[in-house]
């Protein structure tokens, strides 16, 4: 009996050594998505606001380039932006809009930089583990002085790929999930062609007020 007990030891001990940290998780996955980082990145966005209700997007981001297609209460808005010029076309209106693109910043520079830098200013820790993922929570520090940094969110990690499958955060009382994350974009898909929406109403406001770019 001792013999068995001492074989289970040293096989516990063994697995130990293979474990990883949530820290190690966490830079594997970052490490993963840089590689596919050019090949463009697709994801699901639900953000939850209170009263509103919950606004479900899907974005397409490529490059500088992005088109995203919002649902809130049974209306349709479909925005594509290149860095330089914004399109949003509105279904139930029927009308285009074009704006000058929004000076960049890091903050909104797309979805995914949500999980660049996760560990920065955040305690993680394995919250639960299954057969095919990793669920970490980020527990903001106390050293944390980023005052719009939410103060937990919620990651999973798949295993073998490392491929994040989702991220959860409450910010001043809006929840965001970013969930069902794939690689792979075609350029066709974050050009906006205004070809298609030749019926539709056009509200220039550009600066220059030109049709079309």
């Amino acid at each position: 009996m001792k013999r068995i007990t001492t074989i289970i030891a040293t096989l516990a001990l063994a697995l130990s050594a293979f474990a990883q940290t949530p820290e190690e998780i966490i830079s594997r996955m970052e490490e993963e998505m840089d590689k596919h980082e050019s090949e463009g990145i697709i994801m699901n966005v639900d953000i939850k606001i209170p009263i509103l209700g919950t606004i479900s997007s899907r974005t397409w981001t490529l490059g500088d380039k992005m088109r995203m297609e919002a649902k809130s209460m049974g209306k349709t808005i479909i925005n594509w932006d290149d860095g330089t010029t914004s399109w949003t076309y509105d279904a139930d209106k029927n009308e285009l809009e074009i704006e000058d693109s929004k000076p960049s910043t890091k903050s909104d520079e797309g979805d995914a930089e949500m999980f660049k830098g996760v560990t920065d200013g955040y305690d993680v820790s394995i919250k639960k583990e299954t057969d095919d993922a990793w669920h970490i929570h980020c527990k903001k520090s106390k050293t944390n002085k980023e005052k719009d940094d939410p103060k937990n969110m919620d990651i999973v990690v798949a295993k073998g790929t490392y491929f994040p499958k989702s991220l959860s955060a409450k910010m001043s009382g809006v929840t965001l999930t970013m969930k069902d994350i794939a690689f792979g974009v075609k350029e066709e898909e974050v050009t906006f062609d205004q070809g298609k929406y030749s019926g539709a109403t056009i509200v220039d406001k550009r600066a220059n007020d030109t049709q079309g770019r």
